[in-house]
């Protein structure tokens, strides 16, 4: 993958400009990093977007920084949230990011001659002095902080907004700081945390850093995709599942999910999809897993998704009565209607290979239902 292709490929934004930072990649090998909070012990696929963008930078040789927020999770980051995070203790954020080194390990390269270097933030943000503070925090404005869109909103509700949230763009923007970097990645949702940290090291280093952000995994509706049951696809999901969840994506963001988690060519793909969209979202799948669980692992996923869910033969389904919805359609065998529900919102329920996670899907006659591990069903 050539510069170009780094600069197009997934991003949304690049701040002050593309040609700018292009240039600076022809002139240099830079330094960049994007930041992780952990405020969950694994690492997801909105994670991996980021760590993917971070791995295309080090195959061209530059140098990539980890950044796990140490401190900054201890906070959490307001970004988004109507309401206040629920701060995290020091040995929460701790057994969180335990495993997360051999989870992206799969993706970015930890031991090569241009390893990936991993930082925590709470080695410079827990030393900073009273004083350090208030001098860093003379380089922001109040208006700056509180103009955000979720401050607002919680404004306008009569929500409060504690101080420690009005301080973690700060704390993070410090981050930049702290390593001297050239440019830092993040989601189009950490714009302002990172033009926070531009104007920082303007300000106390008189250094220019580059910001680009990447477009994220969200569907027409703008909801974030690859979640479950409102948790998120984790990178440790074992294989099986892992695959079984890329499945489960609407057919409208296969293409974003190319775009951002595998390193398919992408001319043509999307003719491709609009003639056979199962095909290519077994493709999806097969390409992200791979690169997360290994070749191997990929291999055996993909072919326990088709003996699973497609290659069941029709005398081997029961037939059931459609009654318009599935969560109706399937509450009698699933025991309840709120069992059948619950089922349903778990990714534990599929129409014709295709994991379902709306209840009120309707059904057709023909359509093969698949309830757990065990109950196959076909509607007459």
């Amino acid at each position: 993958m050539n510069i170009e292709e780094i600069l197009t490929r997934g991003v949304a934004e690049v701040l002050p400009t593309k040609e700018g930072l292009k240039s600076l990649l022809s002139e240099k090998k830079i330094k960049l990093y994007q930041g992780f909070d952990p405020s969950m012990p694994s690492l997801h696929l909105g994670n991996m977007v980021g760590l993917m963008k971070l791995r295309q930078f080090q195959k061209l040789g530059h140098k990539v920084i980890f950044l796990i927020g140490d401190f900054t999770g201890m906070i959490g980051d307001p970004t988004d949230k109507l309401a206040t995070r629920k701060k995290l203790t020091r040995d929460e954020v701790i057994n969180n990011f335990k495993a997360w080194e051999k989870q992206s390990s799969s993706i970015l390269d930890f031991v090569g001659e241009n390893k990936a270097e991993i930082k925590f933030n709470y080695d410079w943000l827990n030393k900073l002095s009273p004083v350090d503070i208030l001098d860093i925090c003379s380089n922001v404005t109040y208006q700056q902080l509180i103009e955000r869109d979720m401050f607002q909103n919680r404004i306008s509700q009569n929500k409060p907004i504690y101080m420690h949230e009005m301080l973690y763009p700060i704390f993070q923007g410090y981050d930049s700081v702290a390593m001297d970097v050239d440019l830092e990645i993040g989601g189009s949702d950490q714009l302002f945390n990172m033009l926070v940290g531009r104007v920082l090291l303007k300000s106390l280093k008189d250094k220019e850093k580059i910001v680009l952000t990447t477009k994220l995994l969200v569907d027409d509706n703008g909801s974030k995709v690859g979640k479950t049951t409102g948790n998120a696809l984790f990178l440790d999901t074992p294989a099986n599942e892992f695959y079984s969840g890329i499945m489960s994506f609407p057919d409208e963001v296969i293409y974003l999910a190319f775009e951002l988690l595998t390193e398919v060519e992408l001319e043509g793909l999307e003719t491709k999809i609009k003639v056979n969209p199962m095909a290519e979202k077994k493709h999806l799948a097969y390409e992200i897993t791979k690169i997360v669980h290994g070749q191997d692992a990929a291999d055996k996923a993909q072919k326990s998704f088709q003996e699973t869910f497609q290659n069941q033969k029709p005398e081997t389904f029961e037939e059931v009565t459609g009654k318009v919805t599935l969560v109706d359609t399937i509450a009698d065998k699933a025991g309840s209607k709120s069992e059948a529900k619950r089922l349903i919102l778990g990714s534990a329920v599929d129409i014709n290979g295709e994991v379902v996670n709306n209840p009120n899907q309707q059904v057709s006659i023909g359509d093969k239902i698949k309830v757990g591990k065990k109950i196959f069903l076909q509607v007459n």
